[in-house]
């Protein structure tokens, strides 16, 4: 159907959501916006989908949201016996609705659908796909996006995102199917009536937090630490469970930015609702200059992410999801160490664009170190291995650089919620010891070294855009740099075709991970860059790391590689 047959059909169906007609009046003749609304179907991926919000098959409205229901129902059918799906959803502009969509064309397929009364973070939809033993799994929630985004996530029954082959399953099944005539649907209300949708109850999210707490190494040392905390859950789904965890475990004189701490899917005070990057923190920072806190915390919109800031004389230093990992890391090992419950083999698994700073503070505690593609489902999907072994205790942290992190084996995805207690807990720690975050941080750097990271993100929005990030790509491949930032490329690193070259002899190596959209260039001085681009939104990430005898070494050659590589992508 070309792209006018799709605008014309989309105005005489597309009926079930008010916001849609007006929409598509709205933009009668405008040929661009017609095209960017109808050019494709939103991409169904790994991650699900995502996409901005309105009108068409390449945005996020209840259309696209029940077609891609319908094919994870077909696909949940035809593997299961007695198929039932876990549901949650978080504060965005018609999370609630999507999630009800989901569960009314589940309903409608005979699949028992198990749902959250109220909007819950990521970590706790795998939590419930695990707990209540689900086929799979729903998340509606575009993450750290603005507001005019959002998404949904899909899950496995092993409480991880669903692998690369079963998404291609359930993508095939979605382009069998007529946006219109091929979808099942039932009215909610009536599912939830009918015993079809139930709510998930109190039992099982007390379970989880019982999980969380059992995390954790010197709690007992919280309440008399005199911790001081300023939190925002940024219009999202961590004000209550962040809350719950840090009161249960002593920590009482919290703080909450007040015009972040109800849920609001348009993010009035917060555009960009990213802990990653400052301006996501302004209005915590405020607060804390009147606070005084020892620390800021903020969690993003579906909670499995949090950032934190620390005082730094009268300022307040951001920490990198980098630096809060590897800080993570050495606390859990050297505690469960010294108290005796580090396992025998442990093992830490870190995504390829994550620091090697882990490398170095592994190897002090004796912990193998796994090293998994891009996305939180790979570490999951380590876990799950080990499961299959009898040796899950083995694990005993995994992170990401873009802030994710998850002590314990009971969800398989990040978790904001147990982050939050852990960066509490080892700050609290510290205190006791006469020791400041900031302290923590130069004192691991003068143990391991000093690394510095940064990331940048180059957006190529709409059809054009999709078209150069592809070819941008395809040029780096063909005729990749052999210098960059003055440093000489040593070796580079294609996932796509599963080969690293060493430049100076010509010697292949075989990557033995999944095939992925990335490439690697290792520098001289240890220095490296990862370009990747993005699997949910249009954009290509570029990630550097940077290695110096001093802060202000690396970080001058850090600014060399990103100016090198803004050439590039400009």
């Amino acid at each position: 159907m070309s792209v006018k047959e799709l605008y014309t059909t989309w105005c005489q169906k597309a009926v079930d959501d008010s916001d849609l007609l007006p929409e598509l009046l709205e933009i009668e003749g405008k040929e661009d916006e017609i095209r960017d609304r109808f050019y494709r179907d939103l991409e169904f991926g790994t991650g699900g989908l995502r996409g901005v919000l309105g009108a068409g098959t390449n945005r996020m409205n209840v259309y696209t949201v029940r077609r891609a229901t319908q094919g994870l129902a077909n696909y949940v059918k035809a593997s299961f016996e007695n198929p039932s799906v876990a549901i949650s959803y978080d504060s965005r502009i018609k999370s609630t609705k999507f999630a009800q969509a989901a569960a009314s064309v589940l309903a409608a397929n005979g699949i028992k659908v198990h749902i959250y009364a109220e909007l819950m973070p990521t970590p706790c939809l795998s939590w419930a796909v695990r707990a209540l033993k689900c086929s799979a799994g729903i998340m509606v929630t575009a993450s750290h996006n603005p507001s005019k985004y959002n998404g949904y996530k899909a899950y496995g029954a092993d409480g991880c995102q669903i692998t690369l082959e079963v998404a291609e399953q359930v993508l095939n099944e979605i382009n069998s199917l007529d946006m219109f005539n091929d979808v099942k649907y039932t009215d909610f209300e009536k599912a939830v009536a009918d015993g079809m949708v139930s709510y998930i109850s109190q039992d099982v999210i007390e379970e989880y937090y019982n999980n969380v707490m059992a995390q954790g190494i010197h709690t007992d040392l919280c309440a008399d630490s005199g911790l001081k905390i300023v939190y925002t859950p940024l219009n999202g789904t961590g004000n209550k469970p962040v809350r719950e965890i840090l009161n249960r475990i002593g920590i009482k004189d919290v703080t909450v930015v007040k015009e972040q701490e109800n849920p609001d899917g348009h993010f009035p005070t917060c555009p960009y609702p990213n802990p990653e990057i400052r301006e996501a923190l302004e209005l915590g920072l405020k607060y804390c200059d009147d606070v005084k806190p020892d620390l800021l915390l903020a969690t993003d919109p579906d909670a499995d992410r949090v950032g934190i800031a620390v005082p730094d004389g009268d300022d307040y230093a951001l920490f990198s999801g980098n630096e809060v990992g590897a800080m993570l890391l050495e606390y859990i090992c050297s505690q469960r160490k010294a108290n005796g419950t580090m396992p025998e083999n442990p093992i830490c698994v870190k995504t390829i664009v994550t620091t090697d700073l882990v490398k170095a503070i592994a190897a002090e505690y004796g912990v193998e170190v796994i090293e998994v593609l891009t996305g939180f489902k790979f570490i999951g999907e380590q876990i799950g291995l080990l499961e299959e072994k009898g040796e899950e205790n083995r694990y005993i942290f995994g992170y990401e650089e873009s802030y994710g992190y998850l002590s314990g084996t009971y969800v398989r995805d990040k978790d904001a919620v147990v982050a939050s207690m852990l960066i509490c807990e080892m700050a609290a720690y510290y205190r006791t010891q006469g020791i400041s975050m900031l302290q923590a941080r130069e004192n691991m750097y003068k143990k391991y070294g000093i690394f510095r990271h940064s990331l940048q993100s180059f957006a190529f929005e709409g059809e054009t855009g999709m078209n150069k990030m592809n070819s941008l790509m395809q040029e780096l491949r063909e005729n990749h740099p052999v210098e960059i930032g003055g440093l000489k490329v040593v070796s580079v690193s294609d996932y796509q075709t599963s080969e690293t070259v060493n430049l100076a002899t010509g010697e292949k190596t075989a990557i033995t991970l999944p095939k992925s959209n990335v490439l690697v260039f290792d520098l001289e001085q240890g220095a490296k860059v990862v370009i990747r681009p993005s699997g949910t939104e249009p954009k290509i990430k570029s990630y550097y790391t940077a290695i110096g005898n001093t802060m202000e070494e690396a970080i001058a050659v850090e600014e060399k590689l990103k100016a090198d590589f803004s050439k590039i992508f400009q």
